[in-house]
Order: structure tokens, then C-alpha cells, then sequence
């Protein structure tokens, strides 16, 4: 008598799934290098929701518009800060305003770069 046997869907039988918008695709890089700050590890094919990118494409992706001068240290400042948070400044908060427009500045120069490699529509 023939068994069938359980073999798992690996992600490449699976779709990945875009974010959303930049700003998910951001919050999900700051938690996933918060948590290899603190001591994860991680391995291909294992996430429960495939996504089109690693962390490291992110990350890769701000490098190259800093060393293109098109985002300053501000801007990463900000991103980290509120990223670290899971929410954007808000900008009908006095203290949070200059963070606003450094964010809506940060995420105009993230959008169409991830939407060309396919990680946001």
C-alpha cells in the first residue's frame, strides 16, 4: 500500500506578496534588523507571507540614494526614529512637523526605486 508523503510548499511554489506602500515595506525592514540586532537568525524560504525583497535590498536601496546625496542624514535620522516607533510623525503635532516633511521627502525618493524593483506596486 502506497503512502502519499507530506511535502511542504516551498516560496518559490508561492507567489511573493508586495507591500503595501514604502512606508510598510520600511517598517518591515526596521523590525526584521531589530530583531538581528537582538540576536535572530534568519533563513531563505521560511517567512509565513513571502515578500519580493530580503532586508538587505533595503538597506541597499537607502545606501545608494544617500551616497546620491538624495537622502541626508536627517532623513535617515527621522526614518529610524519613527520607524523604530511603527508609525510616521504625525504632522498635526508642532514638535513632529520638521519630521513630517523630512519623512514625506525621504519616502519621495524611496517610492518609485521600490516600485522599480517590484517591491511596492
Amino acid at each position: 500500500m502506497s503512502r502519499e508523503r507530506f511535502t511542504p510548499r516551498t516560496q518559490s511554489d508561492v507567489a511573493p506578496v508586495p507591500f503595501s506602500s514604502a512606508e510598510d515595506a520600511w517598517f518591515w525592514f526596521v523590525q526584521a534588523w531589530e530583531a538581528r540586532a537582538n540576536g535572530a537568525r534568519f533563513s531563505a524560504n521560511l517567512a509565513s507571507q513571502p515578500r519580493p525583497c530580503e532586508p538587505a535590498d533595503i538597506l541597499q536601496v537607502v545606501h545608494r540614494l544617500y551616497r546620491q546625496r538624495k537622502l541626508i542624514q536627517d532623513h535617515l535620522c527621522v526614518l529610524l526614529h519613527y520607524g523604530r516607533r511603527l508609525k510616521a510623525p504625525n504632522p498635526h503635532h508642532r514638535r513632529e512637523q520638521r519630521a513630517t516633511e523630512l519623512w514625506r521627502e525621504a519616502f519621495a525618493a524611496l517610492t518609485p526605486v521600490l516600485q522599480t524593483k517590484g517591491i511596492i506596486p
